[in-house]
């Protein structure tokens, strides 16, 4: 038994590891994707949620590149839709279309618009409007609950994104139908559009806030994956719909973006690219 337990030990260690290897791919995927592209792109706030992103579809959900619509599966809205190169990183990465792709990010007729379309492979709901998410994720998860599924649905939305209302109102909703095959993840980066979070409106204590609601809730570092996918399994034991809080910086991985909102709808200049591509080199 012993011998069993520490081979598993060793099996999830191999795959964490592997997992880190991934998620270095991923953000240079999302830095050479952003970069060929005209401005208005998201960098900072991309990177700040791969790490989370890349958890859920590589260690937690059950989905299918070859059954993007398979009935049974996970779902995963981005309700922070402007983040849309980080998703659309991780699913080619998982093998739902061609990294080549990536050149054509925001053109006409592509396949990888600005937000999440459903024309893209393994694009659960369209977003961008900010606040609607967790309502979309509510309704997936009482179909689920209808049909008798064991799918569960995880909803990724931005700090700055708590000022809308619908957020609040659908905490409420949640924990009052008892969803607990709904999980809430919330990327505090501590940045939105005009400034820093806490100056445009105050969130702290967050944590406290989303309790009161009725909802299990844990903190954790949104760029350590073992501790997200700790917190992950946390709340498949809730009986109610259960929230992370993933405490991540905005523009991780590259210095000059870091902690920042200089990624925020930004056009790298040519030294710039290449100078967050080496840092990235060098982190691999």
């Amino acid at each position: 038994m012993r011998a069993l337990q520490e081979e598993m030990d060793q099996r999830y260690l191999v795959e964490i590891q592997m997992l880190k290897e991934k998620i270095k791919k991923i953000r240079k995927s999302v830095l050479e994707m952003t970069a060929s592209t005209l401005p208005g792109i998201h960098v900072g706030a991309s990177l700040s949620c791969i790490d989370i992103i890349a958890t859920l579809y590589f260690m937690k959900m059950r989905h299918s590149p070859y059954r993007p619509d398979w009935s049974d599966r996970d779902r995963f809205i981005l309700s922070k839709g402007h983040a849309a190169p980080a998703l659309y990183a991780v699913l080619a990465e998982a093998g739902y279309f061609p990294k080549e792709e990536f050149g054509t990010l925001k053109s006409l007729n592509s396949r990888l618009q600005g937000h999440p379309d459903l024309r893209t492979p393994g694009v659960d709901a369209p977003s961008g409007s900010l606040g609607q998410g967790l309502s979309i994720g509510i309704g997936m998860a009482l179909a689920a609950r209808h049909r008798g599924s064991k799918n569960r649905i995880y909803v990724l939305v931005g700090d700055g994104e708590c000022d809308e209302g619908q957020v609040w109102e659908a905490l409420m909703t949640a924990a009052h139908l008892r969803l607990n095959n709904l999980v809430l993840i919330i990327d505090r980066n501590g940045w939105q559009l005009d400034d820093r979070t806490e100056e445009v409106k105050r969130k702290a204590p967050l944590k406290s806030k989303i309790e009161s609601f009725g909802w299990q809730t844990y903190v954790v570092n949104g760029h350590d994956p073992e501790k997200i996918l700790d917190a992950l399994d946390l709340c498949e034991l809730s009986d109610g719909p259960a929230a992370i809080i993933a405490n991540t910086m905005k523009g991780k991985g590259v210095t000059f973006m870091e902690g920042t909102n200089k990624g925020h709808k930004m056009r790298f200049s040519n030294e710039e690219y290449l100078e967050a591509l080496a840092e990235l080199e060098e982190a691999s």
